[in-house]
């Protein structure tokens, strides 16, 4: 099988340009946590907005005067890069629902093992303020000290749990 995948340095060149671009057109980096929060806190908002008004949290984002929380700009871009990476896969031919699985790991472990890391990672940026494309990404493009300690921090951490989990693969 021919898997067609772009050329990791033009990638890189490219995610850049997009970084560059993001930050010359609104004054920020990029980052994908700050949507989730918008359409979280839309989501309580619509299900439950006295809670929302009341909440400490919550209502420093929804009430009387505030606009909606899914007008940022942030999720606009999750959605561009929802429909970026479809259109990416039925560009490449890539559009088919596989779970890839080492020898010693069913498809299923590798499913729980995907959301437990999802869910840390998750809470990790609410505890971060900001997530890997916010924190270590947009933070070392304008040359942040806490983007880069971020940045060290998400590979250390990955290169130190990948020597436990490397018989799973092997």
């Amino acid at each position: 099988m021919d898997t067609k995948y772009m050329n990791p340095y033009l990638a890189g060149f490219l995610l850049g340009l997009v970084l560059l671009a993001t930050i010359f057109i609104t004054g920020r980096g990029l980052g994908a946590s700050g949507a989730i929060k918008s359409i979280v806190v839309a989501t309580v908002d619509g299900i439950a907005s006295k809670h929302a008004e009341g909440s400490h949290f919550y209502g420093t984002y929804v009430g009387p005067g505030k606009d909606n929380p899914m007008k940022s700009w942030l999720v606009f871009e999750i959605f561009g890069v929802l429909i970026g990476g479809f259109v990416s896969g039925l560009a490449s031919d890539r559009m088919k629902f596989v779970t890839e699985a080492g020898p010693r790991i069913r498809p299923k472990l590798r499913w729980l093992f995907a959301a437990i890391g999802g869910a840390l990672f998750g809470i990790g940026a609410q505890f971060a303020r900001g997530c890997t494309s916010g924190a270590a990404l947009s933070g070392m493009a304008v040359l942040s000290t806490a983007g880069f300690i971020t940045m060290i921090a998400i590979f250390g951490t990955g290169y130190a749990v990948a020597y436990f989990a490397r018989k799973l693969w092997i």
